[in-house]
């Protein structure tokens, strides 16, 4: 859900991603630390609030994950 959010959003802090998701904002930090730790999420700064946003690797397996269930919604 975290990724789809950033997608949709492009770059969001982890404020609006725990109120898109419904969950603390600690919960939203500690995913967001796995995605960036596996390459498929960035941050930055921006005064106090840091912004996330998917890298082109996140990008791409969010849309190879996303594709079956697509393809499944277009054949039905």
């Amino acid at each position: 859900m975290l990724a789809v959010a950033l997608r949709d959003g492009g770059e969001l802090c982890v404020c609006d991603l725990a109120w898109i998701s419904e969950r603390s904002q600690n919960l939203v930090s500690h995913h967001l630390r796995a995605l960036r730790a596996e390459g498929l999420a960035r941050s930055r700064r921006e005064g106090k609030m840091v912004m996330y946003a998917l890298t082109p690797a996140g990008e791409g397996l969010l849309a190879a994950a996303l594709a079956p269930a697509h393809a499944a919604e277009v054949q039905a």
